[in-house]
């Protein structure tokens, strides 16, 4: 069973920046891909990017591409979300999930592991 872990939340002021890590552990060779989203309170869940497991294939929706990046740690189980020129309105709880069909996707239900998430703050 994926276990994904999450952390490096907090809260910082509109147009500073965070990294968000996401470890990964038991059963990661199945994982083909992992995936940010992020949750505000009445809101629904939203994608925010996506990456390959070998790290090669990214993907971004609009409202974080140029702002955000998704990258492989060297330890190759550990996943980082550079969040930069952050605005009030990201203000969410954010959770990574891992994926094991070999296509990516930005559809939370295409998604069967998830972390518990960490809380990110932006104060305007």
């Amino acid at each position: 069973q994926v276990q994904l872990v999450e952390s490096g939340g907090g809260v910082v002021q509109a147009g500073g920046s965070l990294r968000l890590s996401c470890a990964a552990s038991e059963g990661t060779f199945s994982i083909y891909s992992i995936g940010w989203f992020r949750q505000a309170p009445g809101q629904e869940r939203e994608f925010v990017g996506s990456i390959s497991w070998n790290g090669v294939y990214t993907n971004y929706p609009d409202s974080t591409e140029g702002r955000f990046t998704i990258s492989r740690a060297n330890a190759k189980t550990t996943f980082y979300l550079q969040m930069n020129n952050l605005r009030p309105e990201d203000t969410a709880n954010y959770l990574c999930a891992a994926r094991t069909t070999r296509v990516m996707s930005v559809h939370r239900d295409d998604y069967s592991h998830w972390g518990q998430g960490t809380q990110v703050t932006v104060s305007s």
